[in-house]
This record gives structure tokens, sequence and C-alpha cells, in this order.
């Protein structure tokens, strides 16, 4: 998932320089000003490119959103670029003209190249990544699929995703199996501990560990490697929940040690809402049993994970074009961005009485996503505030010991949007403090 010089994607693809990219969208004029902007910007480090405002306000045209409200809210759906949304609709169209023809004989052929493309990113084989709708579905996949006996035991975090929470509560009420809850205080800056929560935890009768790579309420991102290496010593198996760091920050799956691993591509590759991408190494697909039946469950085959039935074609095939838009920034180009993003903001309001930050500003521990406090208030008289003075959305947080409000800039806020939100921050506070 590294940064691939423009230069060369373009070639091997033939089809991402800007014109090719928004041409159908757009005027020539922003088309040609994009073009410029990308080749402006082609000697710039990363670290130099977060900075420059005048091309992120390009990447910006490539969106739709709306002009009459700021949306910071990205972490629980990202918008798609324009492209994509084009795609998609083109695609629907075109399914509709003879749908069992045109989705089971035309677009459906586009599943494989598709399928190598995802694979590539995750720096993984294709045969270890099945196409699917979410986040949720991939790892319930998972969670349902893995052969356990009644007083096996699973170690996971009361921090992670509910979906997960929930689906872990099943499996403990219906099969007898035994869930271990942990509990972290984050933020955290030190790998040590968070390691240690989770190790002090496995026993001798612990199959499985669960680790959500980005914790969704805060961002905190988790040491996964060192967690997962001391899962292996013991012969635990590692379920990664990446809904928020696939295509938000640069690592290959492999890297992280993870047996399996799914994310939602509507969060951070900007795909259709509704695609999503199952990881299983390659070696555990045969044992893992489908969510949806197939043919052969036990197969040795990662296609068995995608027999959904009728499924939105039009919806898998435009993944394609977000993949290209992801190419045409580079994966650490938007990292840097999304980080900057993120500290621009939080450093602005961090030393304002009765503030609380809940995110790490170090980009080891977090990028994008950021939790913020008023204290004496509660996220929801904070996030209604923001929304009904300054039209800025975000999303109030309360679960278990995080609390605060959810802050998700992405490639096409501007500072200027944050600009808002400081300012709607400091006068919430402001006000709060005269109470």
């Amino acid at each position: 998932m590294g940064n691939t010089p423009r230069r060369h994607f373009l070639q091997r693809l033939g089809l991402l320089s800007a014109s090719s990219m928004i041409g159908g969208f757009a005027s020539k004029v922003s088309a040609a000003n994009l073009e410029a902007a990308l080749k402006n910007v082609e000697m710039l480090t990363p670290d130099q490119l977060a900075t420059e405002e005048e091309f992120w306000y390009y990447i910006q045209q490539s969106f739709t959103v709306s002009a009459g409200l700021i949306n910071l809210n990205n972490g629980g759906v990202s918008p798609a670029p324009r492209t994509v949304q084009d795609a998609m609709k083109r695609y629907y169209d075109y399914s509709n003209e003879a749908p069992s023809y045109y989705m089971w004989r035309i677009l459906d052929q586009g599943r494989e190249p598709l399928r190598e493309r995802l694979a590539v990113m995750a720096g993984c084989n294709k045969e270890e990544i099945a196409i699917n709708r979410n986040s949720s579905e991939g790892l319930e996949t998972v969670i349902f699929g893995l052969t356990l006996e009644k007083g096996d035991e699973i170690v996971a975090a009361r921090q992670d995703y509910p979906n997960m929470i929930n689906a872990y509560k099943q499996r403990e009420e219906r099969d007898g199996i035994k869930m271990v809850w942990i509990s972290l205080e984050l933020p955290s800056e030190d790998p040590d501990y968070m390691v240690r929560q989770y190790v002090n935890a496995f026993t001798d009768r612990t199959k499985v560990v669960h680790l959500t790579h980005v914790i969704n309420w805060n961002g905190q991102i988790l040491p996964v490697k060192k967690i997962a290496d001391e899962a292996h010593k013991r012969g635990i198996k590692v379920i990664v929940d990446g809904a928020h760091s696939f295509a938000h920050f640069n690592f290959s799956i492999p890297e992280l040690g993870a047996d399996y691993f799914a994310t939602s591509l509507h969060k951070w590759l900007y795909a259709p809402i509704g695609s999503g991408m199952l990881y299983v190494k390659k070696e555990h697909i045969a044992s893992l049993y489908p969510l949806f039946a197939a043919a052969n469950s036990r197969v040795d085959n990662i296609r068995k994970f995608e027999a959904l039935g009728t499924r939105p074609f039009y919806i898998e095939q435009a993944i394609g074009k977000a993949i290209d838009f992801h190419e045409m920034i580079g994966m650490e180009r938007k990292m840097k961005r999304l980080h900057y993003l993120k500290n621009y903001w939080m450093n602005k309001v961090k030393d304002i009485p009765g503030v609380k930050l809940n995110t790490s500003l170090d980009p080891k521990w977090g990028c994008a996503i950021g939790n913020v406090l008023v204290e004496g208030k509660t996220p929801a008289a904070l996030d209604s505030y923001l929304l009904d003075k300054y039209k800025v959305h975000t999303v109030a947080i309360e679960w278990e010991n995080i609390k605060g409000i959810r802050v998700t800039p992405n490639v096409y806020t501007t500072l200027k949007d944050l600009d808002v939100l400081v300012e709607g921050i400091t006068q919430f506070a402001a006000e709060s403090r005269k109470v």
C-alpha cells in the first residue's frame, strides 16, 4: 500500500490521469486544473504535500459534499468521489437492461480483476481475498465460521465494535464458549500496556483473540502485530477488525500477523456504500465455514465466502473506480494529510480550559479520527451545539469508558471547515464555564 509514483500507475493502468478521472463529470477547465495540480506536486514529499491547501482544494472538487453542512463524521461512512458514484449509477442502468444477462454474464466477469487489485493493496495473495458488503459481514463470517467447543475461550475488548461484541455473545449463548473481556484505558501511547492487557487474559483454553486495529470510538491504533505475535506463540488465532484501518494508513495485512481480517471499503477507500472485503489466510480457508452456505463448505477456495445469492454487482464493480482515486492520490500522501487534519484542530483546542482530548496526537497511535470532551458536559450536548449553531456534523460517543464527540475529517475537508469546528468547541467550552 505504498505511495505509487504517479507516472508508474498512469503507465500501468492507462486511465488514471486527472482528465480521465474527472473528465466525465466536470468541465475541461476543472480537469486541467487538477492535472496541473498533480504535476506541480510531483516533487513534494508526502509531509510537504499535507499542508498544500491548493492541491487539496482540487481533490475536494472530486466530491459532491453538501455546501450547507460540514461533515466531520466520515468515520461512520465516507462519501464517494463523483467518479465512483457515476460508475455505480452507470453499472446499475446497465444491469437493468437485462439483469440476468448483464449482471451474471458481464459485470460478474470483473470480480477476478477486482480481487487481484484489492490483493495488491492488501499485500497478500488474491486467493485470500473475498469481496462482500461490510466489516460486520466479514467478521461475523469468521466468528460464526470457526469450529469451537464448549469451554473454549475468546479474548476481546469491551471497546470493540458492538456488532462484533453481540456476535460473540450469541456464540457464547448458543455454543457455550467463554468470552474473556478486557477493558482498555485509552488513549494510550504505551504498547507494552496494551499488549499486556491481552496477554494477561490468555489461558490454556484461549483459542482466539479479537483485535480492533483502530478503535472506532476514538481512533486509537492498537499494536496488533505485537499482540498477534504473543497470541501465535500460544497457538491462538488472530481476528483483526480493520474497518477503520484499510486505505487509511500504510500497512499490509500479512505484516499485522492476522489470520483473519475484514474491512468496509465504503469508509477509507471511498467505495460505494455497502462494499467490503474479507481476508482469510490461505491455510485457514478450508476449515472456516462460510456464513452463507456454499456447495462445499470445506473447500479450500476463498470464493466460498461470496455465496451471497443475488447481489448488487453495480456496487461491487464501482470499487475499481475507488481504487483508481486512491492510487491517484497515493497512500502516503493521503495518510499524511489525514493525520495533519486531525492534529490541526486538536492542537487548536487542546489548551482550552475544560477541553479533554481522548486521542493521541502521535501518528503511531492515531490518524484521522479524533475524540474530544468538554468536561462537565455530555457528548450529546456538544454534538447538538455544533450542529445547531455551526452546521458541523460529528457524532456523540458514550461507550464504556470513552466519552466525547468523534471528529473525522477526510481528504475533502478544508482547514476553513476545521476552523469552524474549533470556533464551535471554543464557544461551547466558554459558555460551559459560565454556567
